[in-house]
């Protein structure tokens, strides 16, 4: 079968995000309306429904496209999904060093998902012109990657400081801030003066991370596809469990020492598929991708070596 980059019809678009908008709008609007922490109950639950929808998703994509498109929507979502655990481990830095309860993290998390859905549409489509334009730069992107992972696994493990963060200081510096929670609002008044609260500085943190890890997920899942449905599909799912997700693994992930190295190997071997050093379909590509996550998590059970 010969796959055109456009085999999706508008109306696929069309359904697709009018399916995504009234789901959101359920999970936003009703059932996570009031600001509270989840339980790992609620989390695992929401997690679960995230999931399964991605499978049926797949499922439908398989019915009406084709077995190939499907196996590149779960190859796009699988590797899109593993890069997002590293996000989970900078929203916990985020919050502990603001001082953000758990009960106003959902907040920033829900707000900070919406706006990660809107910047990722227009990375998708930037980086599917420019590709198209100017296919050069998959070997760009690819050495990109390669040298990520490379640094990832040279850099010597050490704990994220917020403080130290380019972004964290210049905020500091331009914004008014009154560092009291104020029962959840972004932005306060006092007098004349509009002061932004830790939740709005969160929201920034929060939005500035995952354009740093997009800079990497985006041109890695270009490896699998060029296709602009799958991808823009595939982050979507990815990002939407994203909330369920924190709350179900934030302090479980803690422990998983070799998480960011099991991450790089992923980096290294789609930066190298995208710039032709390997030859390998997308049946294995995907079982190459879950086999170096499952090692990594499984790694983590064993001490972890001091110096």
């Amino acid at each position: 079968m010969v796959m055109s980059y456009y085999a999706h019809n508008v109306l696929s678009w069309i359904i697709f995000n009018a399916a995504i908008l009234g789901i959101v709008g359920l999970d936003l609007g009703i059932f996570q309306r009031k600001p509270h922490t989840p339980s790992c109950a609620e989390a695992l639950v929401w997690s679960v429904v995230w999931v399964t929808l991605a499978i049926m998703f797949g499922a439908w994509l398989s019915f009406s496209q084709g077995k190939e498109w499907a196996l590149l929507f779960f190859t796009g979502y699988t590797l899109e999904k593993s890069l997002s655990l590293d996000n989970i481990l900078v929203f916990a830095v985020i919050f502990q060093t603001l001082k953000i309860p758990s009960c106003y993290q959902h907040k920033i998390l829900k707000w900070g998902i919406i706006g990660a859905l809107i910047m990722r549409f227009l990375m998708i489509w930037s980086g599917v012109w420019l590709l198209e334009k100017f296919h050069f730069l998959m070997y760009f992107f690819g050495s990109m990657l390669i040298l990520t992972g490379c640094k990832i696994i040279w850099t010597k493990g050490s704990k994220s400081s917020l403080e130290e963060n380019s972004i964290w200081r210049w905020v500091q510096k331009i914004l008014p801030i009154d560092h009291s929670l104020n029962h959840g609002k972004f932005w306060i008044r006092r007098g004349e003066k509009v002061l932004a609260t830790p939740l709005f500085v969160g929201l920034i943190l929060v939005e500035f991370s995952d354009l740093v890890f997009a800079v990497d997920s985006i041109p890695a899942i270009f490896a699998i596809t060029q296709d602009p449905f799958i991808i823009y599909t595939a982050n979507i799912f990815a990002i939407l469990g994203l909330r369920s997700l924190y709350f179900l693994l934030n302090k479980a992930l803690e422990n998983v020492h070799s998480l960011k190295k099991g991450l790089s190997f992923i980096l290294i071997f789609v930066g190298c598929k995208m710039m032709g050093l390997i030859k390998i379909s997308t049946v294995n590509s995907l079982m190459i991708i879950l086999i170096m996550l499952s090692i990594a998590l499984l790694a983590s059970f064993f001490p972890r070596k001091t110096s």
